[in-house]
């Protein structure tokens, strides 16, 4: 690992680059650099000279344009993470890490289960944490993905400034097409918001270190509002005449169970108390329409990521896991 940012500069310019691959001559990379300079104290030429050293992927560009969350069915869907090995890793995983977790569940008020199947479904517990260097990701989506370039481009000013603060080479880092790295897949807005030290070894680091990411995946659901003891889901019946346009809006739960009552949706569960605020959800299940309810927790863990049906397999993954962690 180099010992400083400026050292590491001071040796990428002295390397000779395919203009083919140059980022720093990108007609979007003006601003950037003058950004990084007057907002961060960045110099110029430094920031130029990791640029050079990036690399447009097309394959990424190929990647964002089809997420499985947006082409597939949830029965197609549930297959991709449901499966048993990921089940019986995920109690593995628990068995292994188990005070960790159970330190982090009580300190942030977040369930084991959870926080070992977001782990889970990012990275099967840290084996699959991605190919990409991030620099490649942030810089391809942040400068040739018009849909997201300004989101990417703040994620690559994040990613800067995170590598800055790590005293790490910024070439180096690896993750998923998105530029999220580590066990838990944080973006590096997230990783600078709600990575923690929970090994107390002063350095947050969750690219390597299970216990940093257990920590910080918890404290990231407990600043996003998780509810510890709360429903998450529930399954619901539908009447003969529903309101569809409530039906999987993604916006955050405002009405109450009594009042979805009224709109044509009916709660399974014989225990569940009116008041709470919940969602409508559907999704073609392996037997046909599936209809849930979604509470507050539901919607926090959207807030990982924003799919529902990414949501849905946290929740029943997390629940596989724990049976089978509990059945051993």
């Amino acid at each position: 690992m180099y010992k400083s940012f400026s050292s590491l500069i001071s040796v990428l310019l002295c390397f000779s680059i395919d203009a083919s691959a140059d980022y720093s001559v990108h007609p979007e990379a003006e601003a950037f650099v003058a950004r990084m300079e007057s907002e961060h104290g960045f110099e110029k030429d430094k920031v130029l000279a990791v640029l050079k050293q990036a690399s447009k992927q097309q394959s990424i560009l190929d990647a964002i344009a089809r997420p499985a969350e947006k082409t597939l069915t949830w029965k197609e869907y549930k297959n991709i993470f449901l499966g048993e090995t990921r089940i019986k890793q995920g109690a593995e995983f628990w068995r292994e890490h188990s005070t960790t977790l159970e330190r982090a569940s009580k300190e942030f008020g977040v369930p084991v289960e959870i926080i070992v199947a977001i782990i889970g479904v990012e990275t099967r517990y840290g084996r699959h944490k991605g190919g990409y260097r991030v620099i490649d990701a942030l810089t391809t989506l942040g400068f040739d993905y018009p849909p997201r370039a300004k989101f990417f481009a703040g994620e690559l000013e994040h990613f800067f400034l995170l590598t800055r603060e790590q005293k790490q080479n910024p070439l180096e880092p690896k993750g998923s097409y998105a530029g999220a790295m580590g066990y838990g897949q944080f973006i590096p807005s997230s990783y600078r918001a709600y990575a923690i030290d929970f090994d107390g070894d002063e350095f947050v680091d969750i690219w390597n270190n299970p216990v940093d990411a257990i920590g910080s995946v918890a404290n990231y659901f407990k600043r996003h509002g998780w509810q510890n003891g709360e429903a998450v889901l529930g399954r619901a019946r539908i009447a003969t005449e529903y309101q569809e346009d409530l039906l999987n809006t993604g916006k955050k739960p405002s009405m109450t169970v009594a009042a979805l009552r009224e709109a044509g949706f009916e709660p399974v569960a014989k225990d569940v108390d009116d008041s709470k605020s919940a969602v409508p959800l559907m999704y073609e299940g392996t037997y046909g329409k599936e209809f849930w309810l979604g509470y507050n927790n539901f919607y926090v863990i959207t807030r990982y990521n924003r799919s529902q049906l990414y949501a849905m397999a946290v929740w029943q993954l997390s629940q596989r896991i724990r049976y089978e962690y509990e059945a051993a």
